[in-house]
């Protein structure tokens, strides 16, 4: 079993002054600590507009940060928005490449819609359509990533000429590709398309365990017909975390951030009505706790002894990765830090134990079925080197190779020459005038 940590930099208010700054900081500070200690994963969400609940608006600058200060934890996006108006689809693909690049082949690239109004309706995305955009946007994403050039693409949601996306990634085709579920179908769905399943869904290990097998039948089945260019076969599962020798300490530095983490999830997605930068999110959830559901080491909380027994039921099932959310409400940095510390000391040896024997089975029993679905994938056709346009710089135009550009003649030696010298030249070419 492998073990990530996600992170929504949650900010309850009050806000003081550098509270976003300490977050951000603190934050990173535990992905140091997770990579000595030889944590799997970080997760880094992509919301937008939802204060308190996720502060993340712009994860690929913090998982590049995360990049350069680890050195063998697996940098995970948690997911990208796909649908073109939140990321342009070549956007994505330059961005996950060069992480991929900083990282030094450590990216996965999850995927996802989004689901909440205040997000959706502030980027112009029609509810009915994003799941349509998302399918459209992964796959074409991927092609991005894996083609030389890119032969263009005349979509549904967006369009784009033949261009050579660069960089390319280091992991070839590109990075494992990942879906962000929420529902039994959604995991159906992402074993179809040869995914991974990233469930943001609080369910027992025993409802977990139909899910898995369920995924991994599809996996198996023809079914399965790969959107991206290799197959990620995965399924992991959030729960909450804090650990500490004493139950009830482990309890009273944990349930309170996991319970304000579904609240806050619930107010944005499911019941809330929100007034942006005026609705006090902890204030409503202060008033709403008496009344809400308690939380113990069935939600990841307890002792040492109380997760092994959690996370084995877990393993049993068939999940492949525990995701732990340790950063929610207000749980303090020097407490999540000891968790962590506890945990991969008394824990995570009893549950690593046998972990790549049992990883290289499930590998040799999946890799004839992996075979069939990327025979199944119908591929894009690579555009010919005859068909592929010339892009003329403005002011010239090139018809073909070799051939002199119509219209006035120039000589490009004598251009460039004139722009290295004249400070007009230059900013009218970097278009400032």
């Amino acid at each position: 079993m492998k073990f990530g940590l996600l992170y929504e930099h949650q900010l309850p208010r009050p806000w003081t002054n550098g509270a976003e700054h300490r977050l951000f900081h603190e934050a990173l500070a535990q992905v140091e600590l997770a990579d000595r200690l030889g944590i799997d994963y970080i997760w880094e969400v992509e919301h937008h507009f939802l204060e308190e609940y996720a502060h993340s608006s712009a994860p690929e600058v913090f998982l590049a940060a995360c990049a350069a200060r680890t050195k063998r934890i697996r940098i995970g996006h948690g997911v990208v928005l796909a649908p073109p108006g939140y990321n342009h689809p070549a956007r994505v693909a330059e961005r996950i490449a060069t992480l991929d690049l900083i990282a030094s082949g450590r990216v996965d690239w999850g995927t996802g819609e989004s689901a909440s109004r205040v997000e959706l309706e502030g980027f112009g995305i029609d509810p009915e359509q994003k799941k349509a955009m998302w399918r459209e946007a992964v796959e074409q994403t991927a092609n991005m990533m894996a083609m030389e050039p890119y032969p263009g693409f005349q979509g549904q949601f967006f369009s784009m000429p033949c261009r050579n996306v660069v960089p390319k990634p280091m992991q070839a085709p590109h990075p494992p590709i990942w879906v962000a579920c929420s529902r039994r179908e959604t995991i159906h769905a992402a074993a179809r398309a040869g995914i991974g399943a990233l469930t943001f869904a609080f369910v027992d290990p025993a409802e977990a365990g139909k899910w898995a097998h369920e995924y991994y039948e599809i996996i198996k089945s023809k079914e399965c017909v790969p959107i991206g260019h290799a197959v990620n076969a995965n399924v992991a599962m959030v729960t909450g975390f804090s650990c500490h020798p004493d139950y009830e300490e482990a309890k009273r530095r944990g349930a309170e951030g996991f319970q304000f983490f579904g609240y806050s999830l619930g107010h944005f997605y499911v019941y809330g009505n929100h007034q942006p930068g005026t609705t006090d999110v902890w204030q409503r959830f202060e008033k709403a706790r008496p009344s809400l559901p308690d939380v113990g080491h069935g939600s990841g909380i307890g002792t040492p002894a109380q997760l092994t027994e959690h996370l084995r039921r877990y393993e049993a099932a068939g999940v492949d990765q525990v995701i732990f959310i340790q950063q929610g409400g207000r749980n303090q940095h020097e407490h999540i830090c000891e968790a962590l510390e506890l945990f991969a000391a008394e824990v995570m040896p009893k549950l690593k134990a046998g972990a790549e024997a049992r990883e290289a089975k499930k590998q040799a029993e999946l890799a004839p079925f992996i075979a069939k679905a990327l025979a199944r994938k119908k591929k894009m056709a690579p555009i010919t080197k005859d068909a592929i346009p010339f892009v003329a710089a403005f002011g010239r135009t090139v018809v073909n190779e070799g051939q002199a550009a119509e219209g006035p003649t120039h000589h490009l030696n004598a251009d460039i020459t004139v722009m290295m010298n004249d400070p007009a030249e230059q900013r009218q070419a970097a278009g400032e005038d």
